[in-house]
């Protein structure tokens, strides 16, 4: 692959990674931020009940971002490969993998729906209608973390691929591994103790923002031109 040809799939890739990240916060920060009150299933059932067409569109955008996901995998295994095999296939199987895990996900996420339509269902009382859509939300957002931990693993050995590979600025390289780390070791951490990760500042949720959104700029604005000088990689 020529130089030219290398410059158009990094644009690429960070065309589509602005595209995850744009369809993700939609779906999280928009949608899901707007329509569900924690620990108030009655309210959170009639934000959905009035709003279907909006949580609807949350569920598109999550489903958006994993095509996107899907890209920006294959591309920047692609961009990378030369560099260390061995970890670009790593990293790609560990976004493999918690692109699988949001894929299911997907599931408890149309489930609240599935009960409100028509609720109560026979043999099922409202409160007990609210009470499962309470949990389905519940375990979409656990399960939503448990994603941000392989996520957070492929941005740690992507960050250091970029480093290695030369093309990107270390600075950008680093600013992606430290937004990794952020989501490997609080993710983690609200999974071993859900009173931890409760007193986990939010503002850390900026730090992998800032390290995925100037990863995915530079590559849209200025591509990743070969290294000057050959690195042959074992």
């Amino acid at each position: 692959m020529d130089g030219k040809a290398e410059r158009l799939q990094a644009r690429l890739a960070g065309l589509f990674y602005l595209g995850t990240i744009g369809c993700g916060m939609f779906a999280e920060a928009v949608v899901r931020a707007a329509l569900i009150v924690p620990g108030n299933g009655r309210e959170t059932m009639r934000n959905i009940a009035d709003y279907p067409w909006l949580y609807r569109a949350g569920g598109t955008s999550d489903v958006a971002m994993l095509c996107c996901y899907l890209v920006v995998t294959a591309l920047l295994y692609g961009l990378f490969a030369p560099t260390g095999r061995v970890l670009a296939r790593t990293a790609a199987l560990f976004s493999l993998t918690g692109i699988a895990v949001l894929a299911g996900n997907s599931l408890l996420h149309l489930l609240p729906l599935a009960l409100i339509d028509g609720a109560p269902h026979p043999g099922i009382p409202m409160a007990e209608v609210q009470s499962l859509v309470r949990i389905s939300l519940s375990l979409h957002n656990d399960l939503y973390g448990i994603s941000l931990i392989f996520f957070g693993i492929y941005c740690l050995l992507t960050g250091w691929l970029a480093i290695r590979s030369r093309r990107l600025p270390v600075v950008v390289g680093a600013l992606l591994m430290a937004g990794g780390a952020v989501h490997l070791v609080a993710r983690t951490l609200a999974l071993l103790s859900p009173a931890i990760g409760e007193a986990i500042p939010g503002q850390l949720d900026f730090v992998p923002l800032l390290g995925e959104g100037a990863f995915a700029i530079w590559l849209l604005l200025f591509g990743a031109p070969r290294p000057a000088a050959p690195e042959i990689s074992p």
